[in-house]
């Protein structure tokens, strides 16, 4: 029997996963949900569904089993909470809430209901993603991590963001991605973070650039940089970076790769193209032998595919009554560090979580 499926929002993300949905035939999208949907001219896979503009009529009438939500964050908590009250398993993009609290909420809803929460991390769902975080377990410990994500936007690109930033800074929105990589990495406990932020335009009422330091129980240290908007720099905009007593495993493209690849396209975003693993074990001589490995991943999924991935992995979930107590806590987790690096740009001072 489908899943029957309420699709919140279409916009890059929201399509993106609509499609997915389609394309996965234990999967029935019964319904489209977003302003101006009257006028929008839909893909074919999506003909069928039902259009509304309003999210409570559409939860109503339609009773789904599976709620997609892909709207700007601030709407993220109560759709959440609405979808899983109503009975509907929940797929919602991340950032999984506004604030620490009502992320909790949103975790704690879908315990108390029994219902399936899998919030949109989509590197989780990346066989290269995995085999980078499997690397970096083998590094020893304590670990540094190195990574930025910076997106010289222009045009509807530009647009987008700065609708995102209706609601949180670029160091939050994209950051709680990376650092809830850098938690992957290390099982130890983030206990502080500080960070400075900047606003390089007046286009935005909030810090369009902005780099936190994390700092971990075991030792363990990591910065994540973030930037939007025109004015960005190309250079170095994508550095992924993990070192440790044993070595290092970074993030590259090929050697012989000559594919200039832009910021703002969102396939680089998950691209690793390849992974360099650099040894520092010792020789039985006692000398460093410095070996590199490059692991080739040129057949990686792209950005639809990931989708995909994300949806089979709620439906896995939902049909083998998978226990997600995990995944969802590291979801407040991540956003919890990020939302404490704004509130030390804001105050200036250290953060202790």
């Amino acid at each position: 029997m489908s899943q029957r499926v309420l699709v919140v929002g279409l916009g890059n993300m929201g399509m993106s996963h609509a499609l997915a949905y389609a394309r996965i035939p234990e999967y029935d999208v019964v319904g489209v949900c977003t302003r101006h949907v009257t006028d929008l001219d839909l893909p074919e896979p999506l003909k069928d569904a039902k259009r509304f503009t309003s999210y409570e009529e559409a939860l109503s009438e339609l009773r789904p089993d599976v709620v997609s939500i892909n709207t700007l964050p601030d709407s993220h908590a109560a759709y959440a909470i609405q979808a899983m009250e109503a009975g509907a398993h929940v797929f919602v993009e991340k950032p999984l809430a506004e604030t620490v609290e009502s992320a909790r909420a949103v975790v704690d809803t879908a315990r108390r209901t029994g219902r399936k929460l899998v919030v949109g991390y989509i590197l989780r769902q990346h066989p290269s993603w995995t085999g980078f975080v499997e690397i970096a377990r083998q590094l020893g410990a304590p670990l540094v991590f190195r990574m930025n994500l910076n997106q010289q936007s222009n045009g509807e690109t530009w647009d987008w963001h700065k609708r995102l930033m209706g609601s949180f800074p670029p160091i939050v929105d994209c950051g709680v991605h990376y650092v809830d990589v850098m938690c992957r990495m290390t099982a130890a406990k983030p206990v502080r973070v500080h960070a400075i932020g900047a606003r390089l335009t007046d286009e935005v009422p909030l810090n369009n650039y902005g780099m936190l330091q994390v700092t971990f129980a075991d030792g363990s240290v990591g910065w994540y940089e973030a930037g939007w908007g025109p004015m960005m720099s190309e250079t170095a905009f994508f550095v992924k970076d993990v070192i440790g007593p044993n070595g290092s495993v970074s993030i590259v493209m090929a050697e012989s790769s000559d594919v200039a690849v832009r910021s703002d396209d969102i396939n680089a975003h998950t691209r690793t193209n390849q992974i360099l693993w650099h040894h520092a074990e010792k020789s039985p001589d006692g000398t460093y032998d410095l070996r590199d490995e490059r692991i080739d991943m040129a057949d990686e999924p792209d950005h639809d595919e990931l989708c995909e991935k994300e949806q089979r992995h709620l439906l896995r979930a939902i049909i083998n009554d998978l226990d997600l107590g995990s995944e969802m806590d590291d979801a407040v987790t991540s956003l919890r560090i990020v939302m404490a690096a704004d509130e030390s740009i804001a105050t200036g001072q250290v953060v202790d979580l």
